[in-house]
């Protein structure tokens, strides 16, 4: 477990160190867990890290991490109260953006999600997501939030910012 939890640790200084022309952005978005996930969580912080290189036409490629903390609920149950624990993720990804118009950018992040948590064994991520450009390096960023689990999935509505760095 703990190889894979250094895993995003040195791709985000590989990110950091490598020689090509490319874009750094950082992001931090709120979001909502939904299906079930909104179950048994209310609330959601997502960090994300992200390196673009040109890959043609209105098109980048490269590679995705960050963290993701979704706060756990109360559930009042007839016999008591479960307190439900906090669920955190260290996704690791490879990300496509298409730039639709000089505004709207749509994109994916695909890879795993690292699950951090105690009995957390992570999962298949997926993040589709909508860009709006604000300005030259700020975007205004929608996005749908998965985590793939045995039995179930891990799903987030995220709204947030992201700034070219």
């Amino acid at each position: 477990m703990k190889k894979l939890f250094l895993l995003p640790i040195f791709a985000i200084f590989a990110i950091l160190n490598m020689s090509a022309q490319g874009d750094l952005n950082a992001g931090i978005n709120l979001g909502l867990p939904i299906g079930d996930a909104g179950d048994g969580w209310t609330f959601n912080v997502t960090l994300d890290v992200n390196y673009l290189w040109d890959a043609g036409e209105n098109f980048k490629a490269g590679v995705a991490t960050g963290y993701s903390h979704s706060f756990g609920d109360s559930i009042e149950t007839g016999f008591g109260t479960i307190d439900v624990d906090d669920a955190q993720f260290l996704p690791v990804a490879g990300a496509a953006r298409f730039a639709i118009s000089d505004k709207f950018t749509l994109g994916a992040d695909l890879g795993y999600a690292i699950g951090i948590d105690e009995g957390n064994d992570g999962g298949f991520y997926y993040a589709p997501r909508v860009q709006y450009a604000i300005s030259e390096s700020l975007d205004v960023v929608f996005a749908y939030r998965g985590v793939s689990l045995d039995g179930g999935s891990f799903d987030v509505l995220t709204l947030g910012v992201e700034f070219g760095l």
